[in-house]
């Protein structure tokens, strides 16, 4: 993990250096030779990281763990130096320059730590130098500096439906569950992690004809520590209830309610405690017949037999055959050729590794994915079959050993990346944007070549998703990958080199990354200087209760950069210390505030966050206004307002931030109201790549605004929301509101006008690739909508969902959409010539309801 904190300081160092501020200046000596020392070493810590790791020697291990210290102490003076010369440029032109006074003690004790830092590096390089026993050369054109070049993939290639080798397991189950007709069919499916236990049970859960079958489906992940009520409340939200705050009995009736007279399937997944009586009393309340049916994954037969399930009924999953085994590995090691294996002289390579991975899917997932990255080389594949061997002589688990070369084999940029999991619970859903922002906020992302940090980004987290370390829960209708989880056996992993790094530990004590689940131990606050990241990993449904103490403790991690509060509930009111006192935490480039309570305005002290990069305070229904110090943030890339009811517009001035690349919940001022941002102040923001449009009224819009959108060469998602009235001449305003050429995805949201806007035409965005289109008064698509001169659209995707009185020809929109692949339909009842299955179709995805409801 050295080599990943390295590589993160230097390129802030890097950006540090370059922006030529006064106090650093005074620094530049010391800076400039802790950067070249760590130049030099940077080739060699991964090797130190590895030697450390497999001859578990205390020496090396307290060397590294020295290091690392060092390295985020220096960020930490390095950030206090930008602090500073942050504050000397806004007194430059003031009359206060005469008497604010330079902080001496702050710079005779950083140079006086400095100059330390830099001495002990020296003997730290040394010593790493002597246990690799390889001399650390002294000329920089001499080392292969390890600036890890951004790889291959940085989309996702490999779909992870795919599945190979489980179609015979998953028609035996489907079987038996079609058999079923008295009582509650109990089936366990049992067997080593790894084996494809949850994989079998998804694929017979979200199959098309259990859909069918079962009036009620529910999916419940049961985490090694878990509560009955937490089983029961996972059960309902499945059933769309969060009955929060009921007693164990009351949620028991509800879903004894809910399921009463249906058929219904119940999949209990990864259950491991023998004691099952908690099982037994909710069962007792499920009504029984109708051919209902449990399916209980787990690693212990025993635990199977307890919970009711007979011998007969106990499914083992084989290990996949050798051919199986091989055509997994090729769907997913060459996922990015045209043709699954175009190098026949890897062919021998990549079969001794699918050898050594046993049939488990879970390891050739995980080596499949880390050689889709590798260079398609002969010696690139050798040292990797070598890697893996020697993993394996260590430890005989086919598994662990490929997830610990996956990690080996991970560039330093995307080793934070992956460490960010340790933080989260077991079976907890974790959001892709909350992962993005907290990537970008403590700088795990590398920003090269003038690439959005936003894209840079999720380009990281499809690449941890390539190597298949990630599994996905929930994906838009266009693909988009929202939100996801790891594996239990990629946990284990994750929690164990985080702790052995310093980046997360159970326990939370002196740690720089913590979780809030529920609650959080104010003593883990307590004069936390060393805390970088505090983030909500509340799981869905649930919410954050934070006290006095905890909330009072916060703003004393003054070295913090992210903070994210997300879902929590406060004990004190919002004027309370932590939103007094939130400016002390100056070094704060994230801050979520979404879907906390009472939140009624953003705290004043926020104004002195000037290294503000991403600002979320979306559902938060009672914020009534942001303030005018907003329009400050010049480092502001993200800020998200979205589902904010109460809130009328944003600041005048939002054109000033320039950095912006995602903004949403923009609410343009109405003509009577001068402090708010008027839509024109758009055209200034032209590196925005995400704009989220809220309108109520047509003076919202212009007549000299309406093309406001036009230049925004950078924009490639659009969604434009109505709501309330609209007044007569927003559905005019909105028609000449032209978006960019370059658009790539466009949603609409209640859209109020009967016709669908002249500019949703195939000339006018002929970049255009998915359209979302939901609820609203649509009926009938504008006659340019169909296109002209025999042009049609690049159209890939497309939702449309609860519009009653929409019109389409399916016909014609084969026509004008010979690329479409996606179709979701739901709730369009006129839409009666729009095929109801999908057979046929290339990729379709049509919804039961599209004309039935």
């Amino acid at each position: 993990m050295v080599d990943a904190i390295v590589t993160v300081f230097l390129e802030r160092l890097l950006n540090a250096l370059a922006e030529e501020g006064r106090v650093i200046n005074e620094f530049r000596d010391h800076f400039v030779k802790l950067q070249s020392e760590l130049i030099l070493m940077q080739c060699f810590l991964k090797d130190a990281e590895k030697l450390k790791r497999k001859r578990e020697d205390l020496t090396l291990r307290n060397i590294m763990t020295v290091l690392g210290e060092m390295i985020y102490e220096a960020e930490d003076i390095l950030a206090d130096c930008q602090l500073q010369s942050q504050t000397d440029n806004q007194l430059s032109n003031s009359w206060l320059t005469c008497i604010y006074p330079l902080k001496l003690p702050f710079q005779y004790k950083a140079g006086k730590r400095l100059r330390e830092i830099n001495e002990k590096i020296t003997t730290i390089k040394q010593n790493i130098s002597t246990y690799l026993g390889v001399p650390i050369l002294n000329q920089p054109d001499a080392i292969d500096a390890q600036n890890d070049q951004l790889p291959r993939w940085s989309s996702p290639v490999y779909d992870h439906t795919q599945v190979v080798g489980l179609e015979g397991d998953k028609r035996k189950i489907k079987d038996w569950l079609l058999d079923a007709d008295q009582g509650i069919l109990r089936i366990g499916v049992a067997g080593m992690g790894g084996l494809g236990k949850t994989t079998i049970a998804q694929e017979v859960f979200n199959d098309r004809e259990m859909d069918t079958h079962f009036e009620r489906r529910m999916w419940v992940s049961i985490s090694q520590k878990f509560t009955e009520e937490q089983v029961m409340r996972s059960m309902l939200r499945t059933l769309g209830d969060v009955s929060i705050g009921d007693d164990r009995g009351e949620l028991l009736k509800k879903i004894n309610q809910y399921l009463s007279g249906k058929r219904y399937l119940i999949v209990l997944d990864d259950v491991w405690s023998l004691d099952v009586s908690w099982w037994h009393r909710i069962n007792e309340g499920l009504p029984k017949g109708n051919g209902s049916s449990v399916i209980i994954t787990t690693r212990n037969e025993e635990v199977a037999r307890k919970m009711g399930v007979k011998e007969e009924m106990i499914h083992w999953p084989k290990f996949l055959s050798d051919d199986d085994s091989w055509l997994l590995f090729r769907k997913i090691a060459f996922a990015g050729s045209e043709a699954e294996c175009i190098y026949p002289e890897l062919v021998d390579v990549g079969k001794e590794i699918v050898d050594k991975c046993k049939g488990l899917p879970l390891a050739i997932k995980a080596i499949g994915g880390l050689m889709l990255y590798k260079p398609s080389r002969y010696h690139a594949w050798r040292r990797i079959a070598d890697h893996f061997r020697d993993e394996l002589a260590e430890n005989d688990n086919s598994v662990m050993a490929s997830l610990q070369v996956s990690y080996d084999e991970l560039p330093s940029y995307l080793r934070s990346c992956f460490l960010s999991f340790a933080i989260y619970p077991e079976d907890c859903v974790i959001t892709k944007e909350q992962l993005v922002h907290w990537w970008i906020g403590e700088g795990f992302v590398p920003l090269r070549g003038g690439r959005s940090s936003v894209e840079a980004g999720e380009d990281c987290f499809s690449r941890l998703n390539n190597r298949c370390l990630l599994e996905v829960v929930d994906k838009a209708y266009n693909g988009t990958i929202q939100t996801c989880k790891t594996h239990d056996m990629v946990r284990d992993l994750v929690i164990k080199m985080a702790e052995d790094d310093a980046f997360f530990t159970p326990s939370g004590i002196n740690c720089r990354h913590l979780g809030i689940s529920n609650s959080i131990d104010p003593k883990l606050l307590v004069s936390n200087k060393k805390l970088r990241a505090l983030l909500s990993t509340t799981k869905t449904g649930e919410v954050n209760q934070i006290n006095s103490d905890s909330a009072n403790k916060v703003s004393d991690c003054v070295y913090m950069r992210v903070l994210d509060l997300s879902k929590s509930i406060f004990e004190l009111p919002l004027t309370g210390k932590l939103y007094q006192n939130i400016g002390s935490l100056q070094h704060l480039t994230y801050l979520s505030l979404s879907n906390t309570h009472p939140l009624i305005q953003v705290p004043h002290s926020l104004e002195k966050l000037s290294n503000l990069q991403i600002l979320d305070v979306s559902y938060c229904q009672n914020l009534k206004m942001l303030p005018s110090c907003l329009v400050k943030f010049k480092k502001l890339r993200v800020l998200d307002a979205s589902h904010c009811g109460s809130l009328e517009y944003l600041p005048k001035g939002l054109g000033k931030l320039s950095n912006l690349e995602v903004l949403l919940g923009f609410r343009p001022a109405r003509s009577s109201q001068s402090e708010g941002s008027r839509i024109a102040e758009l055209r200034n923001l032209t590196r925005l790549r995400t704009l989220g449009l809220h309108f109520t009224q047509g003076d919202e819009i212009g007549d000299i605004e309406v093309n406001a959108l036009v230049n925004l060469q950078e924009l490639q998602f659009l969604t434009i929301s109505c709501f309330d009235d609209h007044g007569n001449d927003l559905v005019d305003k909105l028609d000449k509101l032209f978006p960019p050429q370059q658009l790539h995805e466009l949603s609409l949201k209640f859209y109020p006008g009967k016709i669908s806007p002249i500019w949703l035409n195939p000339i006018s965005l002929p970049m255009l690739r998915f359209v979302s289109i939901s609820s609203g008064n649509l009926a009938k698509a504008h006659d340019r909508f169909w296109g002209e001169d025999n042009t049609v659209w690049k159209i890939e995707g497309l939702m449309l969902e609860s519009i009653s009185d929409l019109t389409l020809e399916w016909s014609m929109m084969q026509q004008v959409m010979p690329s479409l692949r996606i179709v979701n339909v739901s709730w369009c009842p006129n839409l009666d010539s729009f095929p109801v299955e999908d057979v046929g179709f290339r990729g379709g995805v049509w919804s039961k309801e599209a004309r039935r409801s």
